[in-house]
């Protein structure tokens, strides 16, 4: 009996998936746990595994389908049950599966042309093909007279116009959107006409940051298994922040705001499939090694696509860092209902003044968006100047002053 592969349940709010890719085609031979397929939801991609070695007998559902949880996408055999490959091989299947099938061999081809017109014998004795409907064509120019000819004859000679998209250099192709970044993409509009958005900017030395890095580097690696970055810093540095100022760590429900005492902070991983946001629970209170691990943990899981859904839920502010890719200022959009998000920029050395001597540091801006609509102008300077302050003498943090 083959066994049914179905959708499993990835969180209480998604009720239907896309089928990103299929991994193998029918009649593959896998081993357990080896993905078959790359499955997106609107809010993470995973991967559907075999459920023990065997063989891929059939995809029910192929590449780009939306399907709902608990679906049966697919037919898989023990490996003790395996059969040998369907008809036609790997290549049948994979055109199944949303993959181009080979093209006919020569004698099929062939087989294919027209068969000859069939002859009758008049009473005259003298075969005779037979004028089918089909087969006539209409008279030719020259024997049309006056205008008519002559316009038929110039249509004949030019030339059609080619479409656009078949001309060398300009072909389209024409990708469907992910459900991951379609459900990004509906959120940031929500955002962009919901919100009385706005963006503060500042800059930080980073001077301070640098050096402690720098000298402890070393320890601290060889301790924790994991380097000291720079987004540890600026995670403890939100949540002191956030305990001034509530407002960036609110939301706005119906005509009531809600005031959080925790900090659930977000951090944006870009992947090859779309930009995701796993949640650091109680950031505010894990330490720079805690902070370190669950970071890289998030990020490589996120290319793998092994994040859970449960990961990327219910954070209360987001940090993104464009830096990493040599931004050098930008204004982030809110990642709703949330009211705030801080935005880290490339560190570039700059000619700054430090108690009136111009010198050179490595500084970063800094820019924060946040909802116009609870969160006061004030509020909002105040906030990203106390993150400045914190970066740039990191003993706050430990001070708690």
């Amino acid at each position: 009996m083959p066994i049914e592969l179905k959708i499993p349940s990835v969180g209480e709010s998604i009720t239907e998936v896309q089928i990103g890719e299929w991994l193998k085609a029918e009649g593959d031979l896998v081993k357990q746990d080896e993905p078959l397929a790359v499955i997106d939801s609107e809010k993470t991609t995973f991967e559907l595994p075999a459920p023990q070695s065997g063989r891929l007998t059939k995809i029910l559902h192929g590449t780009g389908e939306t399907v709902k949880v608990g679906t049966v996408v697919a037919q898989f055999e023990r490996e003790d049950g395996a059969g040998p490959p369907p008809p036609g091989g790997a290549g049948e299947s994979r055109a199944e599966s949303g993959q181009p099938k080979s093209e006919a061999p020569a004698s099929e081809l062939k087989s294919e042309a027209p068969a000859p017109e069939p002859a009758v014998e008049p009473k005259g004795g003298t075969p005779q093909k037979v004028e089918t409907k089909a087969a006539k064509e209409p008279p030719p120019a020259e024997e049309i007279p006056g205008e008519r000819g002559r316009e038929r004859a110039n249509a004949e000679v030019a030339p059609a116009a080619a479409p656009a998209g078949s001309l060398p250099g300009r072909e389209e192709e024409v990708v469907p959107m992910t459900m991951l970044r379609r459900t990004a993409a509906d959120r940031l509009v929500e955002a962009k006409q919901t919100m009385a958005m706005l963006t503060t900017f500042n800059e930080a030395d980073m001077s301070a940051v640098q050096a402690l890095r720098n000298e402890y580097q070393e320890p601290f690696e060889k301790r924790y298994q994991v380097k000291l970055g720079l987004m540890s810093f600026f995670i403890r540095a939100v949540a002191d922040a956030l305990k001034q100022f509530p407002q960036l760590n609110a939301e706005v429900r119906g005509h009531d705001i809600i005031y959080r005492n925790y900090f659930d902070i977000g951090v944006a991983v870009a992947t090859e499939r779309g930009l995701v946001v796993p949640v650091l629970r109680d950031a505010g209170r894990l330490t720079f090694a805690e902070l370190e691990k669950a970071i890289s943990d998030f990020a490589r899981r996120g290319r793998e696509g092994k994040l859970k859904p449960q990961e990327l839920a219910g954070g209360t502010f987001t940090i993104t860092n464009g830096g990493v890719f040599g931004s050098l200022l930008s204004t982030p959009i809110i990642n709703p209902p949330q009211t705030g998000i801080l935005g880290l920029h490339a560190i570039q050395d700059r000619p700054v003044a430090v108690l009136g001597q111009v010198v050179v540091r490595p500084m970063m801006y800094l820019a924060l968006t946040y909802d116009h609509r609870i969160v006061d102008g004030r509020e909002a300077v105040l906030f990203l100047r106390r993150i400045k302050q914190v970066v740039e003498a990191p003993a706050r943090m430990v001070l708690e002053v």
